[in-house]
């Protein structure tokens, strides 16, 4: 950071409570800082607090007269701007449409827009709620395979092939199946529903048959 500059690079996921923080570290900042710039390199998801981090930049660069400049959005961070109608080189920058106080005949395209962007929200929501049970249902996953491959004999491959074609022979939820495998595979653990043994059966001897 420089006398009249302060740059922020941001590392892993801005999820809830990063608003909150920039808005602490932004108030520390000197009088003397004329531009802020934040490279989005280091960040791999963000949900919808990431915008809230970013309307937080930009009250400050308008109460501050401060520029702000965003770079670097690539992978998930910048699907989500897209999803939400955001310049992707530019997300601060004001919408085209924008119009703080349109005129009487204008309403109905205002309405048209603000459902365009109800839209895109809800959107936004379900991707990254979709995102955030990936995440969550990686590791159960991960060690399901792993339990199939030592107990079969197996590729990694064919124990993710085995789990999702039980998940669709059972009609289970492939995270479902992977914890009823992983806690099946403890001593005391229950035993997964016949259905879902059967299915397991079934996938198991169309990878590997006997």
């Amino acid at each position: 950071m420089g006398a009249d500059r302060a740059e922020f690079t941001p590392c892993g996921e801005l999820v809830h409570g990063c608003a909150e923080t920039l808005t602490r570290t932004l108030a520390e900042l000197p009088p003397t800082i004329t531009r802020v710039d934040l490279d989005m390199e280091g960040v791999h998801f963000m949900d919808t607090a990431g915008l809230q981090f970013l309307d937080v930049l930009g009250e400050f660069a308008r109460q501050r007269f401060v520029t702000v400049t965003t770079t670097n959005w690539n992978g998930q961070p910048r699907r989500i701007l897209e999803l939400a109608g955001l310049d992707t080189t530019d997300p601060l920058r004001p919408a085209p449409h924008a119009d703080p106080e349109p005129a009487q005949p204008s309403a109905p395209a205002s309405s048209a827009v603000a459902l365009e962007r109800s839209e895109r929200l809800h959107v936004l929501q379900e991707e990254v709620e979709q995102l955030r049970q990936a995440i969550a249902s990686r590791p159960v996953i991960d060690q399901a395979r792993g339990i199939l491959m030592a107990s079969h004999g197996c590729t990694s491959d064919e124990a993710w092939h085995i789990l999702r074609e039980t998940s669709q022979l059972s009609n289970t939820k492939l995270r479902d199946v992977a914890a009823a495998v992983t806690a099946g595979a403890k001593p005391d653990g229950p035993r997964p529903s016949p259905e879902l043994r059967e299915a397991l059966r079934r996938a198991i001897a169309r990878r590997r048959p006997t």
